[in-house]
């Protein structure tokens, strides 16, 4: 039963990093690369069709990563359904990262969900707000605060220095 969860963790989990991976910038080659997963722990509930890994995970694929406290992955049909990561959510990748407290995929509309404390970084760029939505179908992502303090999103961008070349 490990194997068979792990397989369905792996399998769904490259179909989410085949859209995402794009929007943060890997190269292609990167979607094909294997996706290794670790945890401190894994236990599968028969009854309930779920496997769950506990305990720093990690999720890899290509420079991509997700990092979590507990994944929680549903099976319906044989199939992944839903997948859950709770505590501590990051997920990283060369051009930026994102988290959260908590991550929803839902694997048959391609819809990812982080909430929580949810902070968007690139470079010194920073965007806050309490709910993350991403369309892995059509590549649209919105943030919204209504859980945040003031209910307003936050972003603080920082312009590219300019060249100190005096004219001629």
């Amino acid at each position: 039963m490990k194997r068979l969860a792990l397989a369905l963790l792996l399998l769904s989990t490259a179909g989410a990093s085949a859209q995402v991976t794009s929007g943060f910038g890997l190269s292609a080659k990167d979607t094909n690369a294997p996706i290794q997963v670790s945890a401190d722990r894994f236990d599968a509930d028969l009854n309930s069709k779920t496997g769950t890994y506990s305990g720093n995970v990690l999720v890899s694929q290509g420079q991509m990563k997700l990092r979590a406290d507990k994944v929680k992955v549903n099976v319906v049909s044989g199939k992944p359904d839903k997948i859950y990561a709770n505590g501590n959510v990051l997920f990283t990748a060369p051009s930026g990262n994102a988290q959260g407290d908590a991550c929803v995929y839902d694997v048959a509309p391609r819809l990812i969900t982080l909430t929580g404390r949810v902070v968007l970084t690139k470079e010194k760029n920073v965007m806050r707000g309490s709910t993350l939505t991403v369309n892995l179908n059509t590549g649209q992502a919105q943030l919204g605060a209504k859980q945040a303090p003031g209910q307003r999103v936050q972003g603080l961008f920082t312009p590219p220095p300019q060249s100190q070349k005096n004219p001629p």
